[in-house]
């Protein structure tokens, strides 16, 4: 007798292809300004998160309706402008990075992209330093894009900083494919490593880890019986 029972589908699906992912990657075009901040990002060795990345912060703060958003990791201005574009009008960006430079030229592409000054706060300063010193309950994203190293220590101070219903982004979560790969062991893997275990285990996140750019951990603070 002929068996009416289907064939269970394989666990994993085919994994994407690269020229589907640099489909992806720039479905959502950046302009001249975010090609401008990308080439001093360049001229200062720095690595700005990537366009699909970058993509999917703007998604989220307009999906969130942000008006307050920290940064960790100022760059050139390229995820903050990301950010800032999907913000509501009034919202405020703090961003903190500990070059203060970087954070010139930032704001040099805020200004070239029309931002009102009010809208953006710039800290100079290390992020753990500085971080402390931020409202606890007050922010609608914290994206963490900093020293790899101190990633654990972003994501407690972020479950302070946010409230509830807020999210916290961390770029460079699969970092350079080494993540997945337990036989890379060096301080930044092992670190990533740590955090993106962290999130999963945590009760109170709703997380997501996505394979946009170089990978990009999302999670959501779920609502606590005291805020109703």
């Amino acid at each position: 007798m002929r068996s009416h029972v289907r064939p269970r589908r394989p666990a994993i699906t085919t994994p994407i292809k690269p020229a589907s992912w640099s489909y992806a990657e720039q479905y959502v075009a950046e302009d001249d300004v975010l090609v401008a901040a990308r080439s001093r990002s360049e001229e200062v060795g720095v690595v700005p998160i990537g366009s699909g990345g970058g993509a999917t912060l703007r998604f989220l703060t307009s999906v969130l309706d942000a008006r307050a958003v920290v940064e960790i990791g100022t760059g050139t201005g390229v995820s903050g402008l990301w950010m800032l574009r999907g913000m509501r009008a009034d919202g405020v960006l703090t961003t903190v990075d500990i070059e203060a430079e970087h954070q010139r030229l930032a704001r040099q592409t805020f200004t070239e992209a029309g931002i009102a000054s009010q809208r953006v706060r710039t800290i100079a300063g290390a992020a753990l330093d500085v971080l402390p010193r931020l409202t606890d309950g007050h922010y609608d994203v914290v994206f963490c894009d900093g020293d790899k190293a101190e990633y654990s220590a972003y994501l407690h101070e972020a479950l302070r900083l946010l409230r509830p219903g807020g999210v916290v982004a961390f770029d460079n979560a699969l970092w350079h494919d080494r993540v997945a790969d337990p036989a890379q062991r060096d301080e930044s893997t092992v670190a990533i490593r740590e955090l993106v275990r962290q999130v999963a285990e945590r009760d109170d996140l709703v997380p997501v880890l996505l394979p946009v750019g170089d990978g990009l951990l999302v999670a959501k603070k779920e609502w606590s019986p005291e805020a109703g």
